[in-house]
């Protein structure tokens, strides 16, 4: 409480005085000013002067980075970006939290790393969607290399997500697809077949039914896919795309297997079919079967 009725001016006035060295002062006194900071943020905050606790933030980061304390230099840096997303400043909000990982990841944590990118991302899906994309990759990656894939469930979906949204169907389709791959290596097998159902239903919805195949054949080769219900409802999904036949592919799209995937994909799924029908249907029929396995081979 003493600090949010504390002058802010004055606490910042006589923090910055003790970092900077004069002829009485030979040695920065960080650790004193990184206190003086930290309580300038918190009363600026409480007044609602979010520009100058987000700069006391980003000196009281600095602070404790020159202490020695990156876990706390990390936090004052998720503070500066929370306030730079309030304030509409997108730039320094990817900046902020990908300073804040990079200290998280000085001590050793991946995942706090990996959410405060994730964090940043969230923050920028709608004002800077494709610096979140970035965010969302390296996010997932950060956790990959620590062999936590489990925990970056969530990123691969979002980022998938916010892909469908930028009709970057390939992308997102990758991002499925590497989640069924960080599935596979949890044993989470559902996880692992609505992810390839999830792709193959994107590339069908982007028209490249050629890719949708392929994915399909691919992720065939997995035996927990092999023997799914996502297997099974995919299967139909392509057969119907084959015979031409929309009101089959209508059906398919209905199965219970794609009620429990994501909402998002599920509304593409229900959009299907897309693109010309009758096109597949001839490019496939005027295939005498070998064209397809050697694809598969590739």
């Amino acid at each position: 409480m003493a600090s949010s009725s504390a002058d802010p001016e004055k606490l910042m006035a006589k923090a910055d005085k003790l970092t900077k060295l004069s002829f009485t002062r030979w040695n920065a006194d960080w650790k004193s000013a990184t206190a003086l900071y930290e309580q300038a943020a918190i009363a600026y905050r409480f007044r609602k002067d979010n520009e100058k606790a987000k700069d006391a933030f980003e000196k009281a980061s600095k602070g404790q980075e020159m202490i020695s304390s990156p876990w706390d230099a990390a936090k004052h840096m998720e503070n500066a970006g929370a306030l730079a997303k309030e304030l509409g400043l997108w730039n320094e909000v990817s900046d902020f939290y990908r300073r804040a990982s990079e200290f998280y990841r000085e001590c050793g944590r991946s995942q706090p790393a990996s959410d405060a990118l994730a964090k940043g991302a969230s923050a920028l899906e709608d004002k800077a969607p494709e610096e979140a994309t970035k965010l969302y990759d390296d996010a997932c990656t950060l956790l990959e290399e620590d062999g936590k894939e489990q925990m970056a469930f969530d990123l691969y979906r979002a980022a998938a997500s916010l892909y469908v949204k930028l009709e970057k169907y390939s992308d997102a389709a990758a991002f499925h697809l590497r989640l069924g791959s960080a599935a596979d290596k949890c044993n989470a097998v559902n996880s692992q077949c609505k992810a390839y159902l999830s792709a193959i239903i994107i590339y069908l919805y982007a028209h490249d039914f050629q890719q949708a195949q392929k994915c399909y054949n691919d992720c065939s080769e997995v035996q927990g896919f092999l023997s799914s219900d996502q297997n099974r409802c995919a299967m139909k999904l392509l057969s119907a795309y084959e015979e031409g036949d929309a009101e089959e592919i209508k059906r398919a799209a209905q199965s219970s297997a794609i009620n429990h995937l994501d909402h998002v994909v599920i509304r593409l799924a229900r959009k299907l079919p897309t693109g010309d029908l009758q096109a597949i249907k001839k490019d496939v029929g005027g295939d005498d079967g070998d064209s397809l396995d050697e694809d598969d081979l590739t």
